[in-house]
């Protein structure tokens, strides 16, 4: 089994995706509107912009997403959690996502990590990233 995250968006999918695609490195391996499907004739044409299906594979993992088919919600309850074996890398990361989100807890050193940090980034996802073992 295999677990990774499949993210939901209000029009705003494609350009998410490009975001995380320059923030996380990776490649978008996949993205279909819905004017590109076969369900095309049966959308009003106002949806054959939205994304349908997208993927960003990164390494060995996998972020998926699309923009939401009926009455979008805003995201509640939950973290996309990110672990960095290097500091340095989580804080890049975490000042990209930063870019226009609303940080909950700056990226800093703590008890339990050499770097862990919270955001939501300007999309409306939330993030968590974890960096190594704080020494003790």
């Amino acid at each position: 089994m295999k677990l990774n995250p499949y993210l939901s968006f209000d029009g705003r999918c494609r350009e998410a995706f490009e975001f995380y695609q320059k923030a996380f490195g990776g490649r978008i391996s996949f993205i279909q509107t819905i004017g590109e499907s076969p369900m095309a004739a049966s959308m009003p044409p106002e949806t054959h912009g939205r994304v349908m299906h997208v993927t960003l594979d990164i390494g060995d993992q996998v972020l998926q997403g699309a923009d939401a088919p009926g009455e979008f919600t805003t995201p509640a309850g939950f973290s996309v959690a990110l672990h960095f074996d290097a500091a340095a890398d989580g804080q890049r990361v975490f000042d990209v996502l930063a870019q226009n989100g609303m940080v909950q807890m700056p990226f800093q050193e703590t008890f339990w990590a050499k770097g862990f940090g919270m955001v939501t980034d300007q999309f409306g996802t939330p993030w968590i990233l974890n960096a190594g073992q704080a020494t003790t």
